[in-house]
């Protein structure tokens, strides 16, 4: 999908642009390479004893500094201002940009090189960049892969997860004039090669940031490849973005973090780098642009602004099924995966996002495996509530209406058992509608009704003492068995 083909004024999900659903989109490399890093990543986890502290640790200091975001924001800009940063606040993508942009036409700069952000791709600042005639690097090996392909990328930490090494390759020898190689080794040494003279030409890097401490005023940005050491140290200006969530207390909580994001998010006790800037660098200039762009309506939810202590690890994306089936590009924007559902409506609005909470099966996987313990299921449900109830073009008025007809039929055993009959006798009598199956909309596309098995129905089974009882034999049977592996 080419970068072109998706815009900031919406996340069109289950539509024509991002295939949706409905026509499953995911590679089969995304979906392997997500299990494996699921498996290896929990292998690593649960082998550590303190490994469950660690998280109520970390979810105790983010939901501090979630609760006290105003007062650390500013600390953080007293103490790195008074060591030669220039910190700026923007409320939305475009003032960000123009910031940008301001700092871009004073200090001359044609070219830039980038560190991985997020928040760029909020932004759309290559867009942006381009527009004014200034040529912008992706310098992340996965992040310049996408840029090379024209495409977005599909996790928010292995941005080319859904290439193998032979579309890299291919892409290689198309875009660079390379001979095609699959061949890791070979594809790292012809991007090292080509991003080396990026560095040196840039007259500005760019980077995000992990954690903004502030207490000491400290950036600090974790890394695996040396590309972000590069871009902040080697041209003359270093601009840093970052989410206004991204603010911890205190030097002292950074561990905890560190020990986490890299085990969770590539299986690492450490990353190869972790660098602290404590402000600017003699002879060079460092700005700090702090963006919020709808993180504010976040935090105004109660219910919500938990989503905001995410450390876009991405584990909820490599665990959750339905990403593994239909890949980052079917979520529409940014963020895709469990995180992306209960941020994005938030950040481009539910008008425009309201269905993306829909987009699971609120098995919980994502909630079991999140380093920072945010309920995910229970903010989807919030989100799914408030889609409903909150009249937008995301929702017509024949989603409203049968959704409150199924919470009626489930608040009670006689409408429950009146709804199940209704059920059957729908699923029964769909195979000789002169409309099945595809007049039955989008659900039916990839998918085929099931058939109802004979006999009773579950609830008239378990009616039976007899069959509880098995049931139940079963159960703690297969639970002893559990308990002596």
């Amino acid at each position: 999908m080419a970068t072109k083909d998706l815009h900031l004024e919406g996340a069109p999900f289950l539509k024509q642009q991002t295939t949706g659903l409905y026509k499953p989109a995911g590679s089969e490399s995304l979906a392997a390479a997500a299990e494996r890093s699921t498996k290896s990543n929990r292998e690593i986890t649960d082998a550590i004893p303190h490994w469950q502290d660690w998280r109520e640790a970390a979810h105790r200091i983010k939901a501090y500094a979630i609760a006290n975001l105003d007062k650390l924001l500013v600390q953080f800009e007293r103490n790195i201002s008074a060591r030669g940063a220039t910190v700026l606040f923007a409320n939305d993508a475009a003032e960000a940009n123009q910031y940008v942009l301001d700092i871009a036409r004073e200090h001359n700069v044609k070219r830039v090189a980038k560190g991985k952000s997020m928040v760029s791709e909020e932004m759309e600042l290559n867009r942006t960049l381009a527009a004014a005639g200034i040529r912008a690097v992706e310098t992340d090996l996965g992040e310049y892969i996408v840029q090379l392909a024209g495409q977005r990328p599909t996790h928010i930490v292995t941005p080319a997860l859904h290439l193998s090494a032979a579309d890299v390759g291919r892409l290689f020898s198309d875009k660079l004039g390379e001979p095609f190689s699959e061949e890791h080794e070979n594809l790292t040494n012809i991007a090292r090669r080509h991003l080396r003279e990026e560095f040196l030409q840039a007259d500005m890097g760019m980077s995000g940031a992990n954690f903004a401490i502030a207490d000491t005023g400290t950036l600090a940005i974790v890394e695996n490849e040396g590309n972000v050491g590069l871009s902040t140290s080697t041209p003359p200006v270093h601009v840093v973005l970052m989410g206004m969530e991204k603010v911890i207390p205190r030097i002292d909580h950074l561990p905890v973090f560190l020990q986490l994001l890299a085990r969770v998010g590539t299986g690492q006790k450490l990353t190869s780098y972790t660098h602290l800037i404590h402000g600017a660098t003699p002879g060079r200039k460092l700005y700090v642009i702090i963006l919020d762009n709808g993180r504010s309506r976040i935090l105004q939810d109660p219910a919500a602004r938990k989503a905001l202590c995410c450390i876009r690890c991405g584990m909820c994306l490599n665990i959750c099924p339905v990403y593994r089936r239909v890949g980052g590009w079917a979520y529409g924007w940014v963020y895709p995966g469990p995180i992306g559902s209960i941020i994005t409506p938030h950040l481009v609005g539910l008008d425009k996002a309201g269905t993306l909470p829909f987009a699971s099966s609120l098995c919980g996987a994502c909630s079991e495996v999140c380093p920072v313990k945010i309920d995910i299921p229970h903010q989807l449900g919030h989100l799914r509530k408030r889609a409903i109830e909150e009249p937008s073009p995301a929702h017509s008025i024949i989603d409203r209406v049968t959704w409150k007809a199924w919470a009626w039929a489930m608040c009670g055993p006689k409408r429950y058992r009146l709804a199940m009959w209704a059920v059957r006798q729908g699923v029964r009598l769909a195979p000789f509608l002169p409309w099945h199956p595809d007049k039955l909309g989008a659900w039916t596309r990839g998918r085929e009704l099931p058939e109802l098995p004979a006999g009773p129905t579950f609830r008239n089974w378990w009616c039976k003492p007899a069959n509880r009882e098995q049931f139940n034999t079963t159960l703690n049977s297969q639970s002893r068995k559990r308990d002596q592996v």
